[in-house]
């Protein structure tokens, strides 16, 4: 759990259009076996620690022949961003993704002490 010990609570969020394959008969379209894309996503703000984040899939065009396998994550996360990744494997054939994120998580306080080494 993560647990905020200030009333300055950032949400920020955004929909990225992850890939389009389809259109260049690219490797999530035509390709087989593990297959992965990756996109950084930067923060409106900086957070003061990393943030929760949370990714779903807001468009998802697959081939309805093959078995449909997907994962999505975020990773790297850090108080400045974070990597939106997609993956499949197999036989999948994707077209097209569009990944929403959002990110809860403390932002600074006025009252902050910052001590220097």
């Amino acid at each position: 759990m993560k647990r905020i010990r200030n009333s300055y609570v950032g949400v920020d969020q955004g929909d990225v259009a992850l890939f389009s394959d389809f259109e260049e008969n690219g490797q999530m379209w035509t390709g087989d076996g593990p297959r992965e894309r990756r996109k950084l996503v930067k923060f409106r703000s900086r957070y003061r620690v990393p943030p929760a984040v949370h990714v779903s899939l807001s468009l998802w065009d697959m081939d309805s022949g093959p078995n449909i396998r997907s994962e999505v994550v975020a990773e790297e996360i850090t108080n400045l961003g974070f990597q939106l990744v997609f993956r499949t494997w197999g036989d999948s054939r994707v077209a097209r993704v569009r990944m929403s994120w959002m990110a809860i998580g403390e932002l600074a306080y006025a009252d902050d002490w910052v001590i220097a080494d």
